[in-house]
C-alpha cells in the first residue's frame, strides 16, 4: 500500500471519530418492509416514504427505522 492510501486511511479514521463534521442533505433508499418494498427519502429536511401510512401520518416505521439509525446510532446530524 502506497503512502498516499495510508494517509487517507488515517484521516478516514479520523473523520469517523468527528461525527459532528457529517449532515446529511438528502439520501434515498430502498426499505423491504414485510410486505412490500418502499421508497423512503430524505430531502430538504423532511422524511418521505411512499407507504400508505406515511402519506396521512408524515411518519411511517419505515422513516422511523432510518432515523433510528442515523441519528441515535450513529450521531449523524440530519440537515
Amino acid at each position: 500500500m502506497d503512502s498516499g492510501m495510508i494517509g487517507k486511511i488515517q484521516k478516514s479514521k479520523k473523520y469517523a471519530a468527528e461525527r459532528e463534521r457529517i449532515k446529511i442533505n438528502s439520501l434515498s433508499v430502498t426499505f423491504q418492509g414485510e410486505n412490500n418494498s418502499h421508497r423512503v427519502s430524505f430531502q430538504d429536511g423532511k422524511w418521505h416514504c411512499d407507504c400508505d401510512f406515511f402519506q396521512t401520518r408524515d411518519r411511517c416505521s419505515h422513516t422511523m427505522a432510518l432515523e433510528r439509525i442515523l441519528v441515535q446510532e450513529a450521531g449523524l446530524d440530519l440537515d
